[in-house]
């Protein structure tokens, strides 16, 4: 990783889709994970299983020069106990980015706003795992909070690795048709509706892609090969693609999601661009 960033001429990648939450639960995620064999098929062994401290310690080794602390609730009267940890977070971890997120409930605008002026940087919605539609009436105060703030919202939209009954490019076609200048950004570029996601970046200026699993050998057996015909277009798009692995959660080695995105062939502008210009741009890391 060192001599990839050496030769992009990069101080470090900027991960934004990396996972930190209260210990209790993430080993609920861990379990998940665990079991998630009999749902898709493949064994799903965590790569970092490790402390806290560790992981931290561990992406620092890496050369990571920012990362995320996504969380999400699976019900609600959760995201914001979830908010108030991932601020404490932050604050004791300088480079992670201030991460919160939100869930369909009454009083959702007021802890998202609450978390936008506490200097929450970027949001996380998983619409799989809370099962609900984006655009449920009670979010829609909220993707407008967010929009007019232009505050980052990774979303977990598409169906892979196992579709939700909210999953897929349709409900998110809806909300960008109500919230066009929303700074989206579609989580595992959309695995595996790839070229309907790509279609929808194409036409919203505001909506990114993130590299989460996506490309590895891995996300292959989950049967999420991405088109060769659409890499030209994916290329084109360049500017609005960013670093996403999804540490610790991985079956892999952190640095097969960089191997990954090297051997696409899209050269070293490309590869530069994604693994750190993009996000820091967005973020405003000099």
């Amino acid at each position: 990783m060192r001599r990839l960033c050496d030769r992009l001429g990069v101080p470090g990648p900027i991960d934004v889709h990396t996972h930190f939450m209260p210990e209790r639960v993430l080993a609920k995620v861990w379990d998940y994970f665990d079991a998630v064999g009999p749902l898709t098929g493949v064994e799903w062994p965590i790569a970092y299983r490790h402390e806290e401290a560790e992981r931290v310690a561990l992406l620092r080794r890496f050369g990571v020069r920012a990362f995320t602390s996504m969380v999400y609730p699976h019900k609600p009267a959760m995201a914001a106990w979830l908010n108030s940890w991932a601020a404490d977070f932050a604050a004791r971890t300088p480079d992670c980015l201030h991460t919160a997120t939100f869930f369909p409930e009454e009083g959702a605008d007021r802890y998202v706003r609450r978390a936008l002026e506490a200097g929450a940087r970027v949001f996380k919605a998983h619409v799989q795992v809370g099962g609900y539609d984006p655009n449920d009436p009670l979010l829609d105060p909220v993707w407008g909070l967010l929009a007019e703030a232009s505050t980052p919202i990774v979303v977990h939209c598409g169906s892979g690795p196992a579709p939700g009954k909210h999953t897929g490019p349709e409900p998110v076609a809806r909300l960008l048709a109500r919230h066009p200048r929303l700074p989206l950004v579609v989580a595992h570029m959309g695995l595996p509706e790839y070229e309907d996601f790509l279609a929808l970046a194409e036409a919203h200026p505001a909506v990114r892609l993130d590299t989460t699993m996506a490309f590895t050998d891995f996300a292959d057996r989950l049967g999420g090969d991405y088109p060769p015909g659409a890499l030209t277009r994916l290329a084109d798009l360049g500017d609005r693609v960013l670093l996403g692995t999804d540490f610790p959660n991985i079956p892999y080695p952190y640095e097969h999601q960089l191997t990954a995105l090297e051997r696409l062939g899209l050269g070293d502008p490309w590869l530069r661009a994604v693994c750190h210009d993009n996000a820091a741009r967005l973020f405003g890391l000099d």
